[in-house]
């Protein structure tokens, strides 16, 4: 037996969750104010915070309850941590900016964030359990025989098995070529589902299978063959009313692109203002050290392929390059002056592009851009290398956290930067961000790759 109401993927349950998220917020906030300030009635600017908090912790993490409908549960608490650990940091940098952090108590403050956090584990195991309970009782199982012979069957078998707790239980398989045997299986068995797996190449099955279920009641879904190929934040999109498979499509739409924009305006404003007096110290260096500007300009491709102009410290002598070619930098190359091998080992040579990041044309993390002559080569030679476009160029990145900087002499190179671009395009997400910045204080700066 079965009921939908109470399944994992259901909407309701995906928005019950999200109501028992807010109860979680505004429990914690009152509970803190009440433990720690006392005051009656509650202050109107405490109030004003907490539903501003809930409201952003549901906005800015959709994709937590996206991810609600599988995956390993441990996976999944991880989640719900790193989303309101997100939401927080961005409540603690408004209150900094908005010079009114010293409006609110220190103590509850944290408390208030130890405690929420605690409340929505403490749900999730609820709910966790529920469903468990529900499907030991037999409410929540849903009996599945999968049709088809793509890759892909594997990969749903591994998450049905590491999604128990969603009831899903794969019952049998047919292959095309027993196809006369679907109606009996299902029936014999009181299949729930139907999840059809086709190759590419055997998609026109599908009539058949929908024949041999002419008289089944069972729910039939189509697992499409997309995954043999390199996708890019694959989904499904209503056009014009019209359901559309996203086989390559940009993250930063809706109110992912609301959250990205802030986090480049806010942060990159903020830590430019803290960075001004290392800026303005580099900029007497290379005018001491070296003659020429103190800016070096170089046009590359950022969002959507849009050339833009993007700013780094003068690393080299002033020279002239061989007209639609870039001459990248090697191992003791005698361009680079003394001073520039310094900046550029370091990464110092980058900050300029703070600016970049406050007036729009870069984020602070992305994949690095590269000079138009670079795109021209290697979108040639490496498959949907310019999907790398579908965000804007960072200052920092996934790839160059795990060491992908420097001189690419090997096409290999240039391929790994671009696997490591793509995955975080496909997982772009604001804790995301958050972890990578992070992460480049302690590894991005010093490369023993950057010449």
């Amino acid at each position: 037996m079965a009921v939908g109401i109470f399944r994992s993927s259901s909407p309701l349950m995906r928005h019950a969750i999200q109501a028992l998220d807010v109860m979680s917020v505004w429990l914690a906030g009152v509970v803190c104010y009440v433990a720690y300030i006392g005051q009656q009635p509650m202050a109107k600017h405490y109030l004003g915070l907490i539903f501003s908090t809930s409201l952003l912790m549901l906005m800015a993490s959709s994709g937590v309850y996206r991810s609600w409908r599988g995956g390993a549960f441990r996976a999944m608490l991880g989640r719900v941590a790193m989303s309101w650990l997100g939401t927080w940091v961005m409540v603690l940098i408004w209150l900094v900016l908005s010079k009114t952090a010293t409006d609110y108590s220190r103590v509850w403050l944290v408390s208030w964030a130890a405690l929420t956090l605690g409340l929505l584990w403490v749900e999730r195991f609820t709910v966790y359990f529920m469903l468990r309970w529900l499907r030991q009782k037999g409410y929540n199982h849903r009996s599945v025989v999968l049709v088809g012979d793509a890759p892909s069957q594997e990969n749903i078998r591994n998450r049905v098995a590491k999604s128990a707790w969603t009831g899903y239980q794969i019952v049998d398989s047919v292959t095309p070529d027993n196809l006369d045997r679907l109606a009996a299986t299902v029936d014999s068995h009181s299949i729930d589902e139907v999840w059809i797996s086709l190759q590419a190449q055997n998609i026109a099955d599908i009539e058949r299978v929908l024949y041999e279920l002419r008289y089944s009641t069972a729910n039939i879904r189509m697992v499409p063959d997309i995954f043999t190929y390199r996708l890019l934040n694959h989904g499904v999109s209503l056009v014009m009313g019209l359901p559309m498979l996203d086989l390559s499509n940009t993250p930063m739409q809706g109110f992912s692109q609301v959250l990205k924009w802030l986090e480049d305006r806010v942060l990159g404003s903020l830590i430019l203002v803290l960075i001004s007096p290392l800026m303005l110290a580099i900029a007497i260096g290379i005018k001491l050290t070296s003659t020429g500007p103190v800016f070096f300009r170089q046009q590359r491709h950022g969002w959507n392929g849009e050339v833009i102009q993007v700013l780094k410290f003068r690393t080299m002598v002033v020279h002239q390059e061989p007209a639609g070619q870039v001459i990248q930098a090697t191992k003791g190359d005698d361009r680079v002056t003394p001073f520039g091998c310094i900046l550029r080992r370091t990464s110092l040579d980058e900050l300029p592009q703070f600016i970049n990041v406050v007036t729009g044309t870069m984020s602070i993390v992305g994949p690095r851009p590269h000079a138009i002559a670079h795109n021209e080569q290697y979108k040639e030679l490496i498959p949907r290398y310019m999907l790398r476009h579908k965000v804007k160029p960072g200052i920092t990145g996934w790839a160059q956290i795990n060491g992908l900087r420097g001189e690419t002499d090997a096409l290999d190179k240039m391929r790994m930067r671009v696997e490591y671009d793509m995955n975080y395009i496909e997982h772009w997400s604001l804790w995301n961000d958050l972890k990578i910045i992070s992460l480049t204080v302690f590894k991005g700066f010093v490369n023993h790759n950057a010449y």
